[in-house]
């Protein structure tokens, strides 16, 4: 896990109940990592839907979202913001070679654990 990761604090509303990630109620630090990525990726989802997406916009690498469109989810839902930066931090989204932004394969491992093969049928 990158170090920068490690000390990464959730502040958006939703995030709230997100307990800074150290060590806490004896879990490794890793594990609170990988509970606010999926956390992240759950309210990515749920974000893109809202927004008139679909899962497979980042879970296909050939797809993601263009600049103008992760502009207009940040400005609509300031939370997005907060979750991409965690998701490309954590190397579980990145930018591919047309520019736009989509899961990595870790991404699209822990979106399809999440939600199933239909969320992300390239995992």
């Amino acid at each position: 896990m990158p170090p920068e990761l490690m000390s990464l604090e959730l502040s958006p509303p939703e995030l709230a109940t997100e307990r800074p990630l150290q060590a806490s109620r004896g879990l490794p630090t890793a594990a609170n990592v990988q509970r606010s990525l999926r956390q992240c990726l759950s309210i990515a989802a749920e974000l893109l839907y809202d927004h008139g997406h679909v899962l497979e916009t980042i879970t296909l690498p050939q797809r993601g979202l263009a600049q103008r469109e992760l502009v207009a989810l940040s400005a609509a839902a300031p939370t997005w913001a907060t979750c991409q930066q965690v998701m490309e931090t954590s190397e579980a989204a990145t930018f591919n070679e047309y520019g736009r932004f989509v899961l990595t394969s870790l991404g699209r491992e822990l979106m399809f654990d999440m939600f199933g093969q239909g969320a992300a049928d390239c995992a």
